[in-house]
């Protein structure tokens, strides 16, 4: 049995973090990306799911249009 594993995913299971781009308080373990291996709360990115898919989503709409094919 994996005890210190265990010990240290409860650990993060309580633990909240405040988004860079919203700056709400919000549960890390649901409401944040995980961007590397491991379970410490530094595995986790800054800023929360909603705000990312917001940024990517005008991202790609406001990149829309400016590249056609060229006109040979």
């Amino acid at each position: 049995m994996d005890l210190d594993g265990q010990l240290k995913l409860g650990h993060l299971l309580f633990k909240d973090r405040v988004c860079r781009t919203c700056k709400l308080e919000k549960n890390l373990i649901e409401d944040f990306y995980k961007t590397r291996k491991g379970y410490s709360a530094s595995a986790y990115s800054y800023e929360c799911k909603q705000c990312t898919k917001k940024r990517v989503s005008n991202a790609r709409f406001a990149d829309e249009g400016k590249w056609a094919y060229p006109d040979w």
